[in-house]
């Protein structure tokens, strides 16, 4: 597994930004039965930074917690199966990794939502890379039930991991 996190603020976090993101990374993968070993990179932003993304990758000009962009499309959530037809595409050439693609997470938001939620800096940073993660391997919240099975599914993870909402 590969992580590569780049902090474009000032903000500095109480944890280690890249062994809460591979620890997630870890986790879902496991728990959807990824059988490669992977590679994601993450970007750390403050708000206006992610609001240029946003505005330039979706057309939304507003500022938003969290950004995915899978590597893979997928035919059906969490089914690797589909990168067999496109290893070229789908894999470092140098370390053989999965790439799974690039997270974009705001500092500010991380921050704000903590405190609005009533949790810890590191639960809301790690529910947020979670949810990447989850887009990652071709998860969607667009219909009411997708995000059910989402949802649960972040819960699982930070469950798995003793990130509560108590920390």
């Amino acid at each position: 597994m590969t992580s590569c996190v780049e902090n474009e603020t000032k903000v500095t976090f109480p944890f280690d930004m890249k062994t809460i993101l591979e620890q997630v990374m870890e986790a879902v993968t496991e728990m959807e039965k990824c059988p490669y070993e992977t590679s994601v990179s993450l970007l750390v932003m403050d708000n206006e930074g992610i609001r240029q993304f946003n505005r330039d990758y979706r057309g939304i000009d507003s500022e938003t917690d969290v950004l995915s962009f899978p590597n893979i499309t997928f035919d059906r959530a969490g089914d690797f199966s589909v990168v067999e037809s496109g290893e070229a595409d789908f894999f470092d050439p140098d370390s053989g990794e999965l790439i799974l693609g690039d997270i974009i997470i705001s500092a500010d938001r991380v921050l704000a939502q903590a405190q609005e939620y009533g949790h810890s800096v590191m639960r809301e940073f790690a529910f947020l890379t979670a949810h990447s993660m989850l887009h990652l391997c071709g998860y969607d919240h667009m219909e009411k039930e997708d995000a059910e099975v989402m949802e649960k599914k972040q819960e699982d993870v930070l469950n798995r991991l003793g990130i509560t909402r108590d920390l």
